[in-house]
């Protein structure tokens, strides 16, 4: 073989390269250029009556919130903070085991956040997904929160007052929304979702005699069976054969990866204090190498550094459930697939692992993993992945095609 020809196709390949990234870079440029959302405000009452009720006109210091009156006496005082609705609405909902998740512990609160409250602000598809959320609390019924970023700094006061040096001095946002979405039921209880997350059934109803059935690990011969009531769900985002290399082509750093844009526990469940200690760990390192001041230029370079995906991200909540399963049953992780079974969930002590229908349902025909149409009985929320946190940057897009196609660039950054 000539070296003319390997150059020749060596140019070749460089050549689609640069026109896939010039596509990618005139349509990121499109969608900047693209104007927003522009919904009359006067329209929103109309098309959003539980959003405009119990969000966008809230008064309530630090977010908004719906409790169901069914749940509340004459007598409750209606809380002035959204501290003290959340804390209401725990107490609440502990009155009766009607108030939590089928076959669970966990109370049928709803918990999300975002910057403010105000809907006109929002993208219309926020507006519908977070009226659908409301619509179930409504219907169900269940307690909503809304924590706007007042709200959050509210709670960690309350609850994590020695972090909350470390949480203010992450240098991004989207790391601070993923050590919430662990502390807030592990404070209060109940479920979290992302604001572009729509859920396809009630909550109450996302455990069924099914879900509890033993199942067996396959290649070692153990099988799990638990009669404690459920007090933690998680749902499989990626679930690849260990010894491919798929996961990682796709951007995942587990063949088997739990997500993180929906979760739910009941109070107090210790894999999400596993999930902090191992957070702490991380931080403490580099602290260390600073004077402890995780706030000077240098820790914040290094904090910046950080892949948030692994710091506080799906792979950081995969490695602290795992770490927990490892200690209390000896679970081999990827016996938790749902390739050779259909799709099943399954019980670990108590915690629920969702199959990847659960909560990535609808995925297309690359990366499928098993997934299964969002109609299927078995998807309880869709995941419309708006990424809002993301910011688009070159080199990520190109490790990104170069994974996907060529094999190479595994450690590349993804964000």
């Amino acid at each position: 073989m000539s070296v003319r020809g390997i150059g020749g196709r060596r140019w070749q390949r460089l050549s689609v390269v640069s026109v896939i990234l010039c596509v990618n870079f005139m349509w990121f440029l499109f969608l900047r250029m693209t104007p927003s959302d522009e919904t009359d405000p006067s329209d929103l009452q109309t098309k959003y009556p539980l959003l405009w009720n119990h969000v966008h006109t809230s008064r309530t210091s630090g977010g908004a919130f719906y409790i169901p009156p069914a749940w509340q006496s004459s007598s409750e005082e209606v809380p002035e903070t959204v501290l003290d609705a959340a804390r209401l609405a725990q107490r609440l909902a502990n009155v009766s085991s009607d108030r939590s998740i089928a076959y669970s512990e966990i109370p049928l609160i709803i918990h999300q956040t975002w910057k403010n409250t105000r809907i006109d602000t929002w993208t219309k598809a926020t507006r519908d997904m977070v009226e659908s959320w409301l619509q179930y609390a409504v219907e169900t019924p269940m307690a909503y929160i809304m924590w706007d970023d007042d709200g959050v700094m509210q709670f960690m006061e309350e609850f994590e007052p020695e972090f909350v040096p470390k949480f203010n001095a992450l240098t991004r946002n989207v790391e601070r929304s993923d050590i919430f979405r662990i502390l807030v039921p592990k404070h209060i209880g109940g479920i979290y979702g992302d604001l572009d997350t729509h859920p396809l059934r009630p909550p109450a109803t996302w455990i069924e005699p099914k879900d509890l059935l033993p199942w067996e690990d396959t290649e070692t011969g153990v099988v799990y069976s638990s009669k404690q009531p459920v007090r933690a769900i998680f749902g499989i985002e990626a679930d690849c054969p260990p010894d491919s290399d798929s996961y990682w082509r796709m951007g995942y750093t587990n063949p088997v990866q739990l997500t993180q844009w929906a979760l739910a526990a009941a109070p107090g469940h210790p894999v999400l204090s596993r999930f902090m200690e191992r957070l702490n760990v991380q931080l403490d390192s580099v602290a260390s190498r600073h004077s402890g001041d995780l706030t000077c230029p240098e820790a914040q370079k290094e904090l910046h550094e950080l892949d948030p995906l692994l710091l506080t991200g799906p792979d950081a909540v995969t490695k602290a459930v795992q770490s927990w399963f490892n200690e209390t049953v000896g679970l081999r992780w990827n016996a938790l697939t749902g390739l050779h079974d259909g799709g099943k969930s399954k019980l670990v002590d108590d915690v629920m692992i969702l199959p990847i229908t659960g909560f990535s349902p609808g995925r297309g025909r690359y990366g499928n993993m098993g997934s299964k149409p969002i109609d299927d009985h078995d998807a309880r929320l869709q995941h419309l992945a708006q990424g809002s946190w993301r910011s688009f940057n070159l080199q990520v897009e190109f490790g990104k095609f170069c994974r996907t196609f060529f094999g190479l660039c595994r450690d590349w950054p993804k964000v």
